[in-house]
């Protein structure tokens, strides 16, 4: 992969060695002028008039949910010369926060009961578990959770086990986002069908570093993020079976998102209009092609490749560290492109460094990191931390950039030791 000509891309990588891919990525200038167009040669409302500004504001916002749907396998079909959708599988969303809550609460009106279970895994980030806890709570359903070995990996003959025949749905992440874990989403997605479960799948980590197949991965529904994949934030996207979509209750109502209206009812729009209530975020969502466009260019086996290298690399290097405890799996073709990790204390000798006097002392060096609990406290709590760094990468991302992080952890450590 060609990074040095990658980072010409992107302006501000000149000064920072920015290792919070993860939290969100950066934007290159590709994505920016074709949001800065939008703006500046046809900005209009979409699906709302028939003149020439609303006319290429719409063909471009609709184009970009074909891309985005492409990038990932899901169906479509054009009406119109290509100017609108017969039907997409593809709705856009303002992130994969509102996705997964979108798929919560449509499953919770009429689909889910009293006495039903709900499947989670215990390195859940909160959007993919906060949302099954309410209706849990609301609709007296039985949560169950999965746990993971010492390594970060799901025990898969305990999924097994806990999925059964009153199970409606398993909801799991592709990728961790604490403990970089690549979860085997296609034996996941066969447990769940065996005893027919729904399987929802937190793309947010994975999608943005791998090519992706929702058809090859057998999933019910997708959620993923466009900022953490090159794109602006404020939007992302969820797929789901067309014929499952075409069941579910919309998530919010308005504009656009009706086919009529009545005084005492409505019909609802074609997909993927009838979960896209209101005005939604144009630019944002044309922005989110053209990011799709920047990686298909690219190749998503290239991007993934450079991923491994860069934590492969990074792993080994960590072990320099003293008292470095390393989250999440030990081989780096187990892991997305992250690492989080804390210092151990070592009784009567030396405290630690906390996770965010890590982030501070990396900060004062113009390294960007995380710290805290990443959104995943049910997982630090299984391990018994309460916070760690994260170290993030992509594709702009050099050796060069890991061995100055990596130095810095030694310096540091140095200087709690001493």
């Amino acid at each position: 992969m060609p990074v040095e000509k990658i980072r010409n891309d992107f302006p501000l990588l000149k000064n920072w060695i920015y290792l919070d891919n993860a939290a969100t990525t950066q934007t290159p200038y590709q994505v920016i002028h074709a949001m800065h167009e939008y703006y500046t040669s046809y900005r209009a409302n979409v699906h709302r008039g028939i003149y020439e500004l609303e006319a290429r504001a719409s063909e471009a916002y609709n184009y970009a949910h074909a891309l985005v749907a492409r990038f990932i396998g899901a169906d479509f079909y054009w009406i119109d010369e290509e100017k609108d959708f017969e039907f997409s599988e593809l709705i856009f969303t303002s992130g994969a926060t509102q996705s997964l809550n979108l798929v919560a609460e449509s499953l919770s009106r009429g689909w889910l009961k009293k006495g039903d279970r709900v499947v989670v895994t215990a390195m859940e980030h909160h959007s993919n578990l906060v949302p099954w806890i309410r209706i849990a709570q609301e609709k007296g359903l039985e949560l169950r959770y999965v746990e993971f070995d010492e390594e970060g990996e799901l025990k898969l003959d305990q999924l097994e086990s806990l999925v059964d025949d009153n199970t409606r749905v398993v909801s799991v992440t592709l990728v961790s986002n604490f403990l970089g874990t690549i979860n085997p989403i296609e034996k996941i997605a066969d447990i769940a069908h065996k005893k027919g479960a729904l399987l929802v799948v937190d793309g947010a980590q994975g999608v943005p570093h791998m090519k992706v197949d929702v058809k090859r991965m057998d999933c019910d529904f997708l959620a993923f993020s466009a900022h953490k994949m090159l794109g602006p934030t404020g939007v992302g996207a969820l797929f789901g079976k067309r014929e499952l979509l075409e069941k579910m209750e919309p998530y919010e109502y308005g504009g656009d998102m009706i086919s009529d209206v009545e005084r005492y009812s409505a019909s609802w729009n074609r997909l993927p209009w009838k979960f896209e209530a209101g005005t939604p975020k144009i630019a944002e969502g044309i922005g989110f092609g053209a990011a799709v466009e920047y990686l298909n260019k690219l190749g998503m086996e290239q991007v993934r490749a450079h991923d491994y290298e860069l934590i492969r690399y990074a792993l080994k290097r960590l072990e320099e560290v003293p008292r470095l405890k390393i989250f999440g799996p030990s081989k780096p073709e187990k892991r997305g492109g992250l690492v989080s990790f804390a210092f151990e204390d070592v009784e009567g000798v030396a405290k630690g460094p906390h996770a965010h006097d890590v982030a501070d002392y990396l900060a004062r060096r113009r390294i960007c990191i995380r710290a805290g609990h990443h959104c995943t406290l049910v997982a630090h709590k299984t391990l018994g931390v309460s916070a760690s760094a994260r170290m993030s990468t992509y594709i702009y991302n050099t050796k060069s950039e890991i061995d100055a992080f990596v130095d810095s952890l030694i310096e540091l450590e140095k200087k709690f030791r001493s």
